[in-house]
């Protein structure tokens, strides 16, 4: 029998959609990537001039449309900035190709929900939203001690954290206009890994407050670069999120889950390696400057596993209903940080009452 691979496009040639190619191509041995796509011209060109794409045969778009068209194609990677999600995602299930959509689907709810009942509608493809932390070896493990083992007894309250290296290079200032705000962007994950240890609880309300520390210029973007927010969900159960776009020392994500029995810390004290510096200023470690770093072999299991599903026609390892509840959760932090009101949810997951487009909340810069 032949040795079959689920032939693959990816959309967008950035930072993070160069780094899903090469995954693909080098850590995930039953997809073959067919095509890349990008509309930006300086993308294009790196494509066209990549060593590896030329001898791969990997066809080059500038068009998404095009690329869709390419022969063979079976699955889409959406790895562009989140206004153009929803409408990639469309396109691809409307092609009737599986579709892996880089988080979030959208930074519009109405989006989100066009890509589920489109998905809902076409049961035969296969459409995941990707949340890389389920697939992480350490998150994984905390799962299973705190759901199956229930070590911890019966777990009620989650904090968590998403806290990048400050960038002095101008690139998220430019992004950030694109994102859909601090908490759609950066607390999405830890949004999902809290609905997952919690056991999927409904949200009854949240609030948040934001302060800008280094990057001034997002108040025109209604954005901030450090933000706090607070769920609580019917039950009982709390959960607490930092998010932070200035970090001095490295990218610092970590995880708390506090039961009734004793609680399970994920990457409480961020390292890049097991590597420690003795001497006489003190004993030091090294921590990973970004996302990818922490969770490459996350990102490397999530492909797998998608593509897995395609070959023996299997569920997806993450529902995209469990994306839209990430999202609307995200929006609501995201509509408190911004009229400086109170989100409630009603029990059947409505909301009840959230102010948008209203009176923006007094965001302190640099402390004033």
């Amino acid at each position: 029998m032949p040795y079959r691979r689920v032939k693959i496009g990816v959309v967008g040639l950035g930072r993070m959609g160069k780094r899903h190619v090469h995954n693909l191509i080098s850590r995930t041995p039953r997809a073959e990537v067919v095509a890349v796509c990008s509309n930006l011209p300086h993308e294009i060109e790196w494509a066209r001039s990549n060593v590896d794409y030329q001898e791969l045969g990997i066809q080059i778009y500038e068009d998404y449309d095009e690329m869709l068209t390419c022969p063979g194609l079976e699955a889409v990677w959406v790895s562009t900035s989140t206004d153009v999600h929803a409408i990639q995602s469309l396109k691809g299930i409307e092609k009737g190709v599986h579709v892996l959509c880089e988080k979030p689907i959208s930074t519009d709810l109405d989006e989100c929900q066009r890509v589920v009942d489109a998905a809902e509608k076409k049961p035969e493809l296969k459409v995941m939203a990707a949340f890389s932390r389920r697939f992480d070896a350490s998150y994984r493990d905390a799962a299973k001690k705190v759901l199956e083992d229930r070590a911890i007894g019966e777990p009620y309250m989650v904090r968590s954290q998403t806290c990048d290296l400050l960038d002095t290079t101008g690139f998220f200032v430019k992004y950030a206009t694109r994102n859909g705000g601090i908490f759609v962007d950066c607390a999405i994950h830890d949004i999902d890994i809290t609905l997952w240890y919690l056991s999927n609880p409904k949200p009854k309300a949240c609030w948040a407050t934001g302060t800008l520390q280094h990057h001034p210029e997002l108040a025109a973007s209604n954005d901030v670069d450090n933000a706090v927010g607070v769920v609580e969900f019917y039950g009982g159960k709390i959960a607490y999120f930092y998010c932070s776009r200035t970090q001095a020392h490295g990218h610092d994500v970590s995880s708390e889950v506090i039961g009734t029995e004793g609680k399970i810390t994920v990457n409480l004290v961020p390292r890049a390696n097991t590597v420690v510096h003795y001497s006489n200023r003190g004993i030091n470690h090294e921590v990973e400057e970004e996302y990818w770093q922490r969770f490459e072999h996350a990102f490397a299991a999530e492909a797998q596993e998608f593509v897995e599903s395609i070959l023996k026609d299997t569920p997806v390892p993450l529902p995209l209903k469990a994306g839209m509840k990430v999202m609307q959760i995200a929006r609501g932090l995201q509509d408190a940080l911004w009229s400086g009101q109170v989100t409630k949810w009603d029990e059947n997951g409505e909301i009840v009452s959230a102010v948008t487009g209203g009176k923006k909340n007094d965001v302190k810069v640099n402390g004033a």
